[in-house]
């Protein structure tokens, strides 16, 4: 048998499929990955240490960017967080807006990933329409908040404000035109011949060791472990809404598309029944003007777009948190990248990357 020695390509961190600045280095045997081992750090902010010197309401808009594509999400795990240190109590109304903003964050997080999966894979159109669509999400946002990708609308104790009178309308012109843009979006790309023979069977894990690893949200459930936060240990209000968790049965490229695809239609009616239930009220608690949590450490998770958001947080007394640390799950899940290419071609390495939907500012923090 003729030997055959490997090499090594540096796969970005200015390659374009690498999400961000990721740099994938990989050891090839022909055009067969061998390892592909991803090398972290380049868009590393320390956010976790400036928290240190900021004060707990201080640090909020730091959260928005970790996973820049949903800041609402990271705002939510944050300050319910600071609340369960502080025995907080958060009104009603504030909650159902909770959770109608960060479902709606889900399903403009989940059109990215499928425009990146499109346009990473070569199908450009696939991409603007996605772009396209998630325009809508973020004019609603606009509308209650006033910004289009760091919000900072949650805040400990409720939200900023209460909304507009026209956003409800307009949300629910959104979720009535939305099931026609998923059934566009499935005719263009999931109903593609070229895109599934490029997804299907690929990029395999198996749940047991997708458990072992610790990977969680769609990644994990692609696999087939129904594990969704929301479910099996519900914050806010998640337990008065009906829904189910898609999951996958192979947990290869193709289901880890599919679930998020699912998703977006479940996370659309939590919204409508969050909007069904509003009730009136006030949007904040009443709270001191100075945070001064008591001394002693707390650790809270959500369930974000890209699975398990956990904060750590440690306080002296003091009106700043000792320490905070945040389980990012891009960065956990990235741990799977390795393991998932080996024996794939060049090619599945960008369509392993694409459907773990890793977020760059949130895997270097």
């Amino acid at each position: 048998m003729p030997k055959t020695e490997t090499y090594t390509l540096n796969m970005g961190p200015q390659h374009p499929s690498t999400h961000g600045v990721l740099q994938v280095v990989l050891e090839l045997d022909g055009e067969r990955v061998v390892q592909a081992i991803p090398q972290m750090g380049y868009l590393h902010r320390g956010i976790e240490k400036l928290a240190e010197s900021r004060t707990y309401a201080q640090f909020l808009p730091y959260t928005d960017r970790l996973d820049y594509v949903s800041s609402m999400g990271n705002n939510l795990g944050y300050c319910q967080t600071i609340e369960k240190l502080m025995d907080i109590s958060v009104p009603e109304r504030a909650e159902y807006l909770r959770i109608i903003m960060t479902e709606l964050n889900r399903i403009a997080s989940h059109l990215i990933f499928m425009s990146s999966v499109a346009i990473d894979l070569g199908a450009t159109t696939g991409m603007m329409f996605g772009f396209r669509d998630r325009e809508r999400i973020l004019d609603l946002f606009d509308m209650a908040c006033g910004a289009r990708l760091t919000y900072s609308y949650i805040r400990i104790g409720g939200v900023k404000e209460d909304i507009p009178g026209e956003f409800i309308e307009a949300t629910r012109q959104f979720l009535a035109d939305f099931p026609a843009m998923l059934t566009e979006h499935h005719t263009l790309l999931t109903g593609n011949e070229i895109l599934y023979h490029r997804l299907k069977n690929s990029g395999v894990i198996s749940g047991q060791r997708a458990l072992e690893i610790g990977l969680t949200g769609p990644t994990l459930r692609a696999s087939g472990i129904d594990y969704d936060i929301r479910k099996v240990e519900p914050y806010g209000f998640y337990d008065r809404f009906s829904f189910t968790v898609p999951l996958g049965t192979t947990g290869d490229n193709w289901d880890r598309y599919m679930v998020r695809m699912e998703e977006m239609q479940q996370s659309a009616a939590i919204v409508a029944q969050a909007l069904d239930q509003l009730p009136d009220g006030p949007v904040m608690a009443k709270i001191p003007k100075v945070l001064k949590p008591p001394a002693g450490d707390v650790y809270h998770r959500i369930e974000n777009p890209r699975g398990e958001l956990g904060y750590y947080v440690v306080s002296d007394g003091s009106t700043k948190p000792y320490r905070i640390h945040v389980r990012r799950p891009s960065f956990i899940n990235l741990q799977a990248l390795n393991e998932i290419c080996q024996g794939t071609l060049i090619a599945d390495v960008v369509a392993v990357l694409a459907t773990l939907d890793p977020l760059m500012g949130e895997v270097d923090c």
